[in-house]
Parts: structure tokens; sequence; C-alpha cells
């Protein structure tokens, strides 16, 4: 985690020393200040919703990276390998350890469209060239309330922020797109099924409509609770119009479809 570099997976503490050294780029910079501004600050009298994100970022628990491009090969290829080398340490460095990435602005303006465009790609691009299989476990189908997404054998939850969102400050990031992804495993003890489950739940979303000023998205669901659907929750729609009607990746046991990653 101490390499050179900044698309490498970093501790808080790694990526502060980059950034007060001045090796980070002005966009990485932007993006991680508005990252730890929006976890550890208020909006309305009201801290961020999602209490575990407040609590790694404040006890420096978390892990991230630097994406300098959405579309280029070499950029996703190497994401990837950060992605498996967070698989490799992240029960070992907290209880509770996601991995934000931080992807590098376009030039040019992008409209909410482009953004689920954008992040689909890098989820597509990902399931393409993952080192490992499909997990027995987890549906195929998006439309299947146990379906996840899924990489070097782990299925994960990915948030996203973006800079299209007006109102729902949650999930707003003024820079460009952000993807924290979660493991399925972190979530043990606190899913629907349980009374912690249930009542953090409550919390994030009593704290998440006084923060937004909003009520909680349609969208927002659990992982296997039936009706309920895990994809529209990775970059939640603003505009109904310009978000996808249906999953826009498609996942398969097919495997290996790359080798690329394969003992990378």
């Amino acid at each position: 985690m101490n390499e050179p570099g900044i698309d490498v997976l970093m501790d808080q503490a790694a990526i502060r020393r980059r950034v007060d050294s001045g090796r980070v780029p002005d966009w990485g910079v932007d993006h991680y200040e508005s990252f730890r501004d929006g976890l550890l600050g208020e909006r309305n009298g009201t801290p961020f919703p999602c209490y575990f994100g407040i609590e790694t970022e404040r006890e420096g628990d978390a892990l991230y990276t630097f994406c300098p491009s959405m579309t280029d090969k070499d950029a996703l290829l190497s994401l990837g390998e950060t992605i498996v080398e967070y698989h490799e340490v992240y029960e070992d460095h907290s209880e509770r350890t996601p991995l934000t990435v931080f992807f590098r602005p376009t030039e040019e303006t992008f409209t909410e469209a482009e953004y689920h465009e954008s992040m689909w790609h890098v989820l597509q691009f990902l399931h393409v060239h993952d080192p490992e299989p499909w997990p027995e476990g987890i549906p195929t189908d998006p439309d299947d309330n146990e379906w996840e997404f899924c990489f070097n054998g782990e299925p994960m939850f990915p948030t996203c922020r973006a800079p299209f969102y007006e109102d729902r400050k949650s999930r707003y990031c003024p820079v460009g797109l952000e993807i924290t992804f979660q493991p399925r495993s972190i979530f043990e003890g606190v899913t629907a099924d349980t009374e912690r489950g249930k009542r953090a739940r409550e919390i994030i979303q009593e704290r998440m409509e006084s923060y937004d000023g909003a009520c909680p998205h349609a969208q927002l669901g659990d992982w296997g609770v039936e009706g309920d659907r895990e994809w529209p929750q990775y970059l939640f729609s603003q505009d109904e119009e310009q978000a996808p009607d249906e999953c826009p990746i498609r996942t398969t046991r097919e495997h290996p479809k790359s080798g690329v990653l394969i003992g990378a």
C-alpha cells in the first residue's frame, strides 16, 4: 500500500502523505477532500447518513485508489489488479474496510445518462476480465433479488457518488464519478433480517431524509428481500428518463472470458 503512484491501493495515511507532498494531481485532491468532507461534515444539522462510513473514515480504516480513466483499457485493468489486492488485505485491515475509487473527471460535462453508462461500463469491463469464476451462490440474473455484482470471487455492493445529484447530496460529488466497493461479508450481522440491521437501516434512512431534504429513494432496498433489486441502488437515478430501465450489464458463469488478470 506504499508503492509510488496513485493508481495503487492506499490506506488513509498513504493518501494523506501523497496529498501533502503534492504527488496527487488537483483532481485527485479535490476528489478525496470532497469525499472526506462529505463523510465527516454535516448538512441541515445532520451527519452523513451512513454512520459506518463515518466511523471508517474517522478511524482511518478505509482503503482508496485513483483511476485515471473510466474507459481506458490499461487503467481499468490496473483497477482490477488493485481490487484483487484489496480482497487480499481488507479482512485484516479492520472489521469493515471499504474500497473507494476516485475516477479522473472528463474534460466535458457529462449528463446523468453518461454517468450511468460510464459506471456500468466499468463494472462490465471488470466482469469480462474477472480472474475468478462468478460465485456459485450468486445468480447471474440481475432481476433476481439475490443478484449482486461480483469480482474475484467476491460478491460486492458498489455505491456511487456523482456530480449530477441536485437533491440527494448524500450521493453528490462535485468532481466526478466515485465508486465505493463493499464486500458482502462486511454486512454480516447488519442485514435486514437481523434486529441490529433493521435498526441500522432505520437510523440511516432517518438521517438520509434530513441530510438530503428529500424522502429516501424509492429504489432503496435490501439484498435478498423480495421485490428489492441491487443494481438500481449502485447509482440512484435523479432523472428517471436518463436512468436505465433494466440492468445494463450481462453477467455469466462463462470463465475465463479474458485471461489478462489471471495470475497477474
